[in-house]
């Protein structure tokens, strides 16, 4: 992207400080916000240096393309898989998909390491979608983080396995349990869901782990992250013996080699990383001049015709609420998600910022993962991140595909 000659952009190649005493908006970078429980507790000690934000054109270093070696026609998927693909307007894999599906078809258990957007979903839905099709009794258990990404995955289920007769319930914290239930009584041949609403679902003896014959467990890493493991543990111990079992992440913490050791046969692991962060983000700093002024610098920054669709991270939900608020009566479209607005408002303000209804989405983490919105042409951190894993993750959400993004990070 073009270099921006703007007072808000201030990348120093001479700073070397990091954030770990320091406070960012309105809690401290380490600990409980000092607003209450609506941020999230550390889970570790991390001191993230500010030049790890700055990332130009110019010294971005080039990345070899990985070799595909299919196409879609290429793999052994049922007609009606080929003809809903083709539709879509799908025809050359992602490296993820291109390296994955037929060690998928062959039965294998498998491991696949990749960056955010890359396709991992589709990489694990149509081998299974053709799997469950050819035969009936199999049963597919995908578990997710977050209900944005098992929503995702629903809506991806339903794209590739039109005209099949196969079915799907979705089982999230959040949303009315009256009709998950009803959904599993149905018995599907998929069942999308999260780590708490599966287990209370379970609890009350309305699923049944035993009868699945296929697990996939999306965003690992984050699962992990979020304190999900000993639900996950619990879950995969119930599942038969005989199934097969994928494991998606964009990294492979100890946690996650664990899992994979105890509850993996013989897997094979794909990784396609291609570095830390996304090749096509350029990213830079936005320096406060005072807590006072930083939604007014955020606020010029909007009305920056290059600012096409923007996606701003704050670290709580009071702050998520009351940036949003304040732009919307400076007559901004803007709307926002984080984990105590209703299932039916966050889908209302995601559908609205994927249709371009509104400009500008606010958010906690809960939108950092798995969300794959057409077109956002910057990522704001108006909140340092907790880890610079939580960093990568949030400005993958630009720069997806073969397309540029920026990501800004507002610092003091």
């Amino acid at each position: 992207m073009r270099q921006k000659s703007s007072s808000f952009y201030f990348a120093s190649k001479k700073t070397n400080s990091s954030f770990g005493s320091q406070s960012h908006g309105r809690g401290s970078f380490h600990g409980q916000s000092s607003r209450g429980g609506s941020r999230r507790p550390r889970r570790d000690e991390e001191k993230i240096d500010i030049n790890r934000f700055i990332q130009q054109s110019s010294n971005r270093k080039p990345v070899e393309a990985p070799i595909i070696s299919h196409k879609f026609s290429d793999f052994n998927l049922s007609p009606i898989i080929q003809k809903n693909l083709a539709h879509q307007g799908f025809v050359t894999p992602t490296p993820i998909q291109d390296q994955s599906i037929d060690y998928i078809m062959s039965g294998r258990d498998l491991v696949g390491l990749a960056n955010t957007g890359t396709g991992k979903t589709a990489a694990f839905l149509l081998p299974l979608i053709n799997k469950t099709f050819l035969n009936k009794n199999e049963r597919v258990l995908i578990i997710a983080p977050t209900r944005e990404l098992a929503i995702q995955i629903e809506n991806e289920f339903r794209l590739f396995s039109w005209g099949m007769q196969l079915f799907s319930g979705i089982c999230t914290g959040g949303s009315p349990i009256g009709k998950q239930i009803f959904n599993l009584k149905r018995n599907p041949n998929f069942v999308i869901g999260t780590p708490g609403r599966l287990k209370d679902l379970s609890e009350r003896g309305l699923i049944r782990f035993e009868s699945f014959t296929n697990v996939v467990l999306d965003e690992v890493d984050r699962m992990m992250d979020m304190g999900f493991v000993d639900e996950i543990t619990r879950i995969l111990n119930k599942l038969p013996q005989s199934r097969q079992s994928l494991f998606f992440s964009a990294t492979m913490p100890p946690k996650i080699a664990n899992l994979v050791k105890q509850f993996q046969t013989d897997p094979i692991t794909v990784s396609v990383t291609e570095g830390e962060t996304a090749k096509n983000v350029e990213q830079d700093i936005i320096r406060v001049r005072s807590r006072e002024s930083k939604i007014i610098q955020l606020q010029d920054l909007l009305r920056d015709p290059e600012v096409k669709k923007a996606l701003i991270f704050s670290e709580t939900k009071r702050d998520v609420d009351r940036i949003s608020s304040d732009l919307v009566k400076e007559g901004f479209l803007a709307d926002c998600i984080h984990g105590d607005k209703r299932q039916s408002q966050r889908a209302r303000a995601l559908n609205s910022f994927k249709r371009n209804e509104i400009k500008i989405l606010v958010a906690t983490d809960v939108a950092a993962r798995g969300l794959d919105i057409k077109d956002i042409s910057h990522v704001i951190n108006y909140t340092v991140p907790q880890t610079y894993n939580d960093y990568v993750h949030r400005i993958g959400r630009t720069g997806r595909g073969e397309k540029s993004g920026k990501a800004l990070t507002f610092v003091e």
